[in-house]
């Protein structure tokens, strides 16, 4: 299998792309960005002080870690808005990385070799999530492996020290503390953080796909409800993990 395109390696590419300047279909703006998610990821957090590490596995010829070959890319910087399937949105964050692209022409398929066929592609996590999405999908130009917001390297809150970006698609496509992208033929080695109904083979923001069996528009009403909460379950979390760790 042939990567879809070819980049000069050589050129530096910074990308400020506009957030959307209106709402998608059943989301709503909150003024500050939380951490959030499952609940039951609350209180996991990635290894305190780990060096960073990458793996590519998967239906693989050559399984390989990577350690600094990121910062060999061209970095992007870039300004998204970030939607959560529970139907909040915070706007315009500002983030730089390097496009999943890049990544997957100049360093995964080179030196791992995924097999004939291998387009999903499963991202795993410190914390113990696991989320998959089409290797199509991934390969847009919006999408990136970011570690940076807002001008800082990423918080603990929002992912350090790697995270997914991809702003078309709802936040829990968005994984956060990386440690594997792996690239398979089937979703054999894919398991579920949550129940199936909540997770969408895609996830798309424009067309509501919030999840599977039911019609987008019904989840907000038993999403919503859920928001503060979550928001302060991950709060409180957060809070005893930095009281503890600094």
């Amino acid at each position: 299998m042939r990567p879809p395109s070819q980049r000069e390696p050589e050129k530096k590419v910074k990308d400020l792309g506009k957030p959307t300047r209106k709402l998608p279909p059943g989301q709503y703006e909150i003024a500050e960005f939380p951490r959030f998610g499952l609940t039951q990821f609350a209180r996991r957090f990635p290894k305190s002080g780990a060096a960073f590490e990458l793996g590519i596995r998967g239906d693989v010829d050559h399984p390989v870690t990577i350690t600094d070959e990121l910062q060999g890319l061209p970095r992007i910087d870039q300004v998204s808005d970030f939607h959560c399937v529970t139907t909040w949105t915070y706007r315009s964050v500002r983030w730089s990385g390097f496009l999943f692209a890049d990544f997957y022409e100049r360093i995964a398929f080179p030196r791992a070799r995924p097999q004939q066929g291998a387009t999903f592609v499963i991202f795993r996590c410190q914390d113990g999530y696991a989320v998959g999405l089409p290797l199509s999908d991934l390969l847009a130009p919006d999408v990136l492996l970011a570690d940076r917001m807002d001008g800082q390297a990423l918080s603990i809150a929002h992912g350090a020290p790697l995270r997914l970006v991809a702003p078309s698609h709802y936040g829990y496509k968005n994984a956060k503390h990386l440690r594997a992208v792996e690239f398979w033929r089937d979703d054999r080695a894919y398991r579920r953080a949550a129940f199936k109904f909540m997770d969408h083979p895609r996830a798309r923001v424009d067309l509501e796909e919030r999840g599977r069996g039911l019609p987008g528009p019904l989840l907000r009403y038993l999403y919503r409800p859920l928001v503060r909460p979550t928001v302060r379950r991950f709060r409180r979390a957060l809070e005893e993990y930095l009281r503890v760790n600094l």
